[in-house]
């Protein structure tokens, strides 16, 4: 008798047989040189076709994710739009956050942590983030997101490989091993002159903080100004040898305090 491999009729996650997980992967591999060369929207509308209902866009709404919105809403794409509010966002963060959806006739869901930011404070003491920034990233970021993607086959992102040294291998499309899931990233090639020539063309809101010194904004108090010849996340976690949140790639490592130069 043929054997068919288990899939888990749970309507929020489909668990495959990992021999189907290993076709999923493998398939992406081809995928990928594919849509190498395609735009954005050619990719966006491929993986649109693909997954269906079960795909996701999560945003950080900077100038990479306006882009996005900016193409899903003017397309009329049927993607799913979400947010990871840690309760730590900047002022101007939430003020984009209604500013795009009203531009765009969509919803952008806000996923909070289990604890508020008080509560964590009850729990883990004052200001985890001064401290133990993997930590509270791990709480208010990735344990949320892992969350949303469990209901999911594949999630959007808006990552370029320019932006660092972990996401210069990344692929157009890709098998995420720490959430097992495709991983869809239509901006991977483009430049950060290509964002902006975007969001200027289009007149597409954008976070007022970028024209202010802060080239990636994350929650509040780890972010800071950037100065002129620092590289453009040197303004996340200043002191820590920290420049990802988790969200991306394997388990974050701790993160340690950055050696001084003296």
């Amino acid at each position: 008798m043929t054997q068919i491999p288990f899939v888990s009729s749970d309507p929020i996650r489909k668990t495959a047989a990992p021999d189907v997980t290993r076709r999923r992967r493998d398939d992406l591999q081809g995928f990928a040189l594919e849509l190498e060369n395609a735009s954005a929207l050619e990719t966006l509308k491929w993986a649109t076709n693909r997954y269906g209902e079960r795909l996701t866009f999560a945003t950080g709404f900077g100038p990479e994710g306006c882009v996005m919105i900016d193409l899903i809403g003017r397309h009329d794409l049927p993607i799913d739009i979400f947010t990871l509010d840690t309760g730590l966002l900047f002022p101007e963060t939430r003020t984009l956050w209604k500013q795009l959806e009203d531009r765009y006739g969509l919803t952008i869901r806000g996923i909070e942590p289990v604890q508020s930011v008080d509560e964590q404070a009850r729990v883990h003491g004052d200001t985890l983030w001064e401290h133990e920034p993997d930590h509270c990233c791990q709480l208010r970021k990735v344990v949320p997101l892992s969350s949303e993607l469990s209901k999911v086959d594949a999630w959007i992102t808006a990552i370029r490989r320019e932006q660092s040294q972990e996401r210069a291998n990344a692929l157009v499309v890709e098998w995420d091993r720490k959430f097992e899931i495709a991983k869809i990233n239509p901006l991977v090639r483009w430049t950060a002159r290509d964002v902006w020539s975007h969001l200027k063309s289009h007149d597409v809101p954008y976070n007022p903080l970028h024209d202010r010194g802060f080239p990636s904004i994350g929650c509040q108090p780890c972010t800071t100004e950037v100065k002129q010849g620092e590289d453009e996340r040197a303004g996340r976690w200043r002191g820590f040898v920290k420049t990802e949140c988790g969200l991306h790639g394997p388990a974050i490592p701790s993160a340690q305090p950055a050696l001084s130069e003296s």
